[in-house]
């Protein structure tokens, strides 16, 4: 039981703050006509962070983050991958999601996956305090803290698919949801000239 709040109170903490992901993620819950096609955003960065927690409690990322020329291509597509999601949020249009201007399927997963998986500072987060966290453990108690981890990544995007829903409802006129559009592309673009800086 020890294992399991552990990995239940250190996801949250890692989860909560503002990023990428989150942005995104609850953004097609609000530009989405329906519910259910929003899904494939929240699906897509559960499994995302399903993968790099087994990566980081099994200790393979580790050995991957060692090749400097390999952080530096993770960097760089991730930073292109960003400016381009920031000018396709800035330009989307949550007034007319009717007409079917919301992000189709494909483009959720490919942008999911790459605020998801080229994101240096999701993985590095991961690694260093999960995959540490993880080597406090053992057997069953390491299952434990593994599937709490999981587990609150699966429950907090689904949430905030659901909470971007809702504000869609309150916010029938799309003009509240474009003004988080607006900001949103603007917390991309400078996380993407902060990445840059730093591989700068």
């Amino acid at each position: 039981m020890e294992a399991f709040l552990h990995g239940v109170i250190l996801a949250f903490g890692l989860i909560l703050p503002l990023g990428v992901q989150n942005v995104f993620v609850f953004s097609q819950g609000a530009t989405q006509p329906r519910l259910v096609r929003a899904f494939p955003a929240s699906v897509t960065a559960a499994v995302c962070d399903t993968l790099l927690i087994l990566l980081a409690v099994f200790g393979l990322s580790v050995i991957v983050l060692q090749f400097e020329w390999l952080r530096i291509a993770l960097m760089s597509v991730g930073i292109v991958f960003l400016l381009y999601m920031g000018y396709a949020i800035w330009k989307s249009n949550p007034t007319k999601t009717e007409n079917n201007e919301a992000l189709p399927i494909k483009k959720q997963i490919l942008f999911a996956l790459s605020v998801s998986l080229l994101n240096p500072h999701a993985i590095l987060d991961t690694i260093g305090v999960i995959g540490t966290s993880a080597l406090k453990y053992s057997g069953t108690e390491q299952i434990y803290f593994t599937a709490a981890c999981i587990l609150i990544s699966w429950l907090w995007f689904f949430g905030l698919t659901l909470a971007g829903a809702s504000l869609k409802k309150l916010d029938s006129s799309g003009k509240l949801m474009n003004t988080f559009n607006k900001c949103s592309a603007v917390f991309i673009w400078a996380t993407a000239i902060y990445l840059l800086s730093g591989l700068l």
